[in-house]
């Protein structure tokens, strides 16, 4: 015998799985909600704007 207790359904999760079920709960819905955001390409304007201060700082 290993000495494990077997939890039943009421015993409550130990603080570590509650932390790694949580962590991959948020990690998805964040990755639904906004994967089709970031996939956008970036704004010509907002490209132009970047390469103006890139040049300006060499």
């Amino acid at each position: 015998m290993s000495g494990r207790k077997d939890r039943t359904p009421d015993d409550p999760l130990p603080e570590q799985e509650t932390g790694a079920a949580f962590d991959l709960w948020l990690k998805r819905g964040l990755h639904q909600l906004f994967d089709e955001v970031a996939n956008e390409p970036l704004p010509e304007e907002l490209l132009r704007l970047i390469e103006v201060d890139r040049d300006g700082k060499s």
